[in-house]
C-alpha cells in the first residue's frame, strides 16, 4: 500500500509538471492579430480625399478608378475598380517634347472616353493609384473636374491603404455600361497653356513640383534641356505625402506652401515633367484654399523642347 501510495505520488507530481510546460495561454497582447491604422482625414482634406473605412461604406454607390499602369490593376485591384491611365485620356500621337504631346484629348474625344467608363457625373468617382508615385490619381481626378465632373476624390493612402484595411481585392476586369456623356467646355481656370505662362510672366507665381534633382537640372526622363521655368519655386510633390503615403494635414501642407511664399490670393501655376504629378498639387492647392491654381498641362516636356523658351539652372 505504502508503494502504491508513492507510486500514486511520483505520477501526479510528473503529470503536474508537464502540465506547467503546456497549459501556458497566450497572452492577450500576443493572440491578438496585427491591427493596421490609417490617420483620419481632417475636414479641409476631406473635401478631396476619402479612406478606406469611407470607401468600404460606399462601395457600390461609386465609380472607382484604378489609375495604376496595366500589369498592377492585372496583379490584383479594389474590387469593381476600371483601370484608366493618364495616357489613356490624353494625346499620345506625337513625339514627347512636341507641342501638344501628353495633354488632355479634345472635348469631343474625352467625353467619349469618359462615357464609356460609366461616368456621366451623377456617381462620385474615387481614383486611386501608388501615392506618392507620379500623382496619376490626381492627374485623372484633375482631368476629369476639368471636364466638369464635379465630384471626384481620392482614396488617401491609395492601393496600399484598401489592403492594410482588408479591403476586397480581385482580378476581374468589369465591363461598364456606356454613358453619354458631352464636355461643354474645359474650365480654362484649371489650365495654363505655354502661351499663358508667357503672357502672364510676372504676374503668376510659377511651382515646379518636380524633386531637387529635376529642379536643379538632372535629364533622367529624355527632357531636350535640363534646369526649369524662370523664376519657378521648386515644391516637390512628395513632401506632401506622409512616410505611408498619406496625405499630410492641411495644417502641415499650408506651412509648406507658406513656406514657398505662396498665398491664397495669388495667381499661381503648377508643372512637373508631364503635368502628371503638378495636376495632383493642383488639386491640393485648390483645397486648401489657393483657388487660383492652374496645372500647366504640357509642362517641362514642352518647354524645354521649345528651344526659345528660356530655362533656369
Amino acid at each position: 500500500m505504502r508503494k502504491t501510495f508513492v507510486l500514486l505520488m511520483v505520477l501526479v507530481m510528473i503529470t503536474g509538471l508537464l502540465g506547467c510546460g503546456t497549459s501556458k495561454t497566450p497572452s492577450t497582447e500576443s493572440a491578438k492579430a496585427p491591427e493596421t491604422t490609417v490617420a483620419k482625414l481632417d475636414a479641409t482634406m476631406s473635401q478631396l480625399f476619402v479612406d478606406p473605412t469611407w470607401l468600404k461604406a460606399n462601395l457600390n454607390n461609386v465609380v472607382v478608378l484604378d489609375a495604376r499602369p496595366d500589369k498592377d490593376y492585372k496583379d490584383g485591384h479594389i474590387a469593381g475598380a476600371i483601370n484608366v491611365t493618364w495616357q489613356s485620356l490624353c494625346d499620345m500621337s506625337k513625339k514627347t517634347g512636341d507641342p501638344g504631346w501628353g495633354v488632355v484629348l479634345p472635348a469631343d474625344q474625352f467625353g467619349a472616353k469618359v462615357g464609356a467608363l460609366g461616368i456621366n457625373g451623377d456617381k462620385t468617382v474615387i481614383v486611386y493609384a501608388a501615392p506618392p508615385g507620379w500623382g496619376e490619381e490626381g492627374c485623372v481626378a484633375w482631368m476629369l473636374k476639368l471636364a466638369g465632373v464635379k465630384n471626384v476624390k481620392l482614396l488617401d493612402g491609395g492601393f496600399k491603404s484598401w489592403q492594410a484595411q482588408n479591403g476586397e481585392v480581385n482580378k476581374e476586369i468589369p465591363q461598364p455600361k456606356a454613358i453619354e456623356f458631352k464636355v461643354a467646355k474645359f474650365d480654362d481656370s484649371l489650365t495654363a497653356t505655354t502661351e499663358w505662362i508667357q503672357a502672364n510672366t510676372g504676374k503668376a507665381k510659377i511651382v515646379d513640383s518636380r524633386s531637387v534633382k529635376e529642379y536643379q537640372g538632372a535629364t533622367d526622363y529624355s527632357e531636350a534641356r535640363g534646369g526649369h521655368l524662370p523664376a519657378a519655386i521648386n515644391v516637390p510633390f512628395e513632401g506632401m505625402f506622409n512616410a505611408d503615403g498619406t496625405i499630410k494635414t492641411a495644417e502641415a501642407l499650408k506651412a509648406i506652401f507658406a513656406q514657398a511664399g505662396l498665398t491664397t490670393q495669388d495667381e499661381i501655376v503648377t508643372y512637373c515633367t508631364a503635368g502628371i504629378r503638378s495636376g495632383h498639387m493642383a488639386l491640393v492647392l485648390r483645397t486648401l484654399g489657393f483657388e487660383k491654381s492652374r496645372n500647366y498641362d504640357a509642362s517641362f516636356y514642352e518647354w524645354a523642347g521649345n528651344k526659345s523658351l528660356p530655362v533656369e539652372k
